[in-house]
């Protein structure tokens, strides 16, 4: 129904950011280190989305990329594995990192993503394996790649809120709390990892 939304960060709460477009504020699901890593307070961004409804909710979950939503669509494809719980498998490994996993039967990886036991694990793999294939998934990696190296300065500040965030988390914070702090610091703040603390040291 929806497929992306383009507008301005105006929030982040714990596990949503609220992006607001054409006067409308819409409440979007996504990863804690999506949202840390790659968004802040008055950022336009496009986000794809995915529209979930149910008998008591209707609920918009996000993703900054095509392949991210694809592999979350392939995800509740899976019997037992609803929208949140393949928000958190996304959040715990990237959708390159899941493809490989589940061609090489990596049970111990996929186990490692939040809320995912061996036996899901296990039955992940089973059913996903004979959708995915090894040669696309390498196109897809070295493209990944690619575009990272295309686009240094963004990787570079997105790093530097990677770093700050991990600071926050040596000085006690929860990874959710350093994440959801260091979102909220508007992208004129600075892009050194010292100027992002200090401002994200405020938001705490």
């Amino acid at each position: 129904m929806i497929a992306f939304i383009r507008g301005t960060v105006a929030d982040l709460t714990e596990n949503s950011v609220i992006l607001e477009a054409g006067n409308i504020g819409y409440e979007i699901y996504m990863t804690g280190s999506a949202m840390g890593r790659s968004l802040y307070m008055g950022m336009e961004v496009k986000i794809y989305t995915y529209f979930h409804v149910r008998e008591d909710a209707m609920q918009l979950y996000g993703f900054l990329t095509k392949d991210d939503l694809y592999m979350f669509k392939l995800l509740l494809g899976v019997n037992g594995i609803g929208p949140k719980a393949a928000l958190g498998i996304l959040s715990g490994l990237t959708a390159d990192e899941l493809r490989f996993a589940v061609l090489s039967d990596d049970v111990k990886t996929i186990s490692k993503a939040p809320g995912v036991g061996k036996k899901t694990a296990q039955k992940l793999i089973l059913e996903l394996k004979d959708k995915l294939n090894l040669s696309d998934s390498f196109e897809l990696k070295l493209a990944h790649e690619q575009n990272a190296q295309g686009d240094e300065n963004s990787q570079d500040v997105s790093g530097a809120r990677r770093e700050a965030a991990e600071a926050l988390a040596a000085l006690g914070y929860s990874s959710t709390e350093a994440y959801r702090a260091v979102g909220k610091v508007p992208g004129e703040a600075g892009d050194t990892v010292e100027d992002i603390l200090k401002a994200a040291l405020k938001n705490l």
